[in-house]
């Protein structure tokens, strides 16, 4: 069932040392070309990165929290012409965790790397750099990029009862559930 895939997914941020085959990183792509778009405009478009010293150049795009996409052996740069859709954002986002929860439904583990509002330094924001390194055109912006490979480490999935069920309201705001 799609929720126990839910359940199970984590953030891996630690790899083993093998490539994702090709029919693995084949089905990836296609899941990202199906993922739904605000009036099927797909303003997405995707870099898949296997080379290691393109992903050790890109490890770097921020100051924290892109490090270890070094040490994995395949990257998705998701990015998009925001001319073509004006919720290119919200586009891009859904092929993301579309990308993050294929990976794992083939039992690969990922993690995102939020690059859009993110600096690389003091003076210079992450999409540029990550723009610089892959060459993409100047009208394109840069969500995202997702790490993937197969996971060194395990997590647990999140208890339930660790979900923060006081967010959700029934009908209207603030109305929690009759426990009756």
């Amino acid at each position: 069932m799609f929720i126990d895939l839910l359940r199970k997914r984590r953030s891996i941020r630690r790899y083993e040392d093998r490539p994702v085959e090709r029919d693995k990183l084949d089905l990836i792509i296609e899941a990202a070309l199906r993922s739904p778009s605000s009036r099927s405009l797909n303003p997405w478009e995707f870099v898949v990165v296997t080379d290691r010293e393109v992903l050790e150049r890109l490890s770097r795009a921020k100051e924290h929290g892109s490090s270890f996409l070094k040490n994995a052996p395949l990257g998705i740069v998701v990015c998009a012409d925001p001319e073509r859709c004006d919720v290119w954002v919200e586009d891009c986002s859904i092929a993301s965790i579309i990308i993050q929860l294929t990976a794992h439904d083939l039992g690969l583990g990922s993690c995102w790397i939020q690059i859009r509002g993110r600096m690389h330094n003091a003076t210079r924001t992450a999409e540029e750099y990550v723009k610089e390194v892959l060459g993409i055109p100047e009208k394109m912006v840069v969500e995202s990029i997702i790490a993937i490979g197969y996971p060194a480490e395990e997590k647990p999935p999140h208890p339930v009862e660790s979900l923060q069920w006081e967010k959700v309201s029934f009908e209207v705001y603030g109305k929690k559930r009759d426990v009756t």
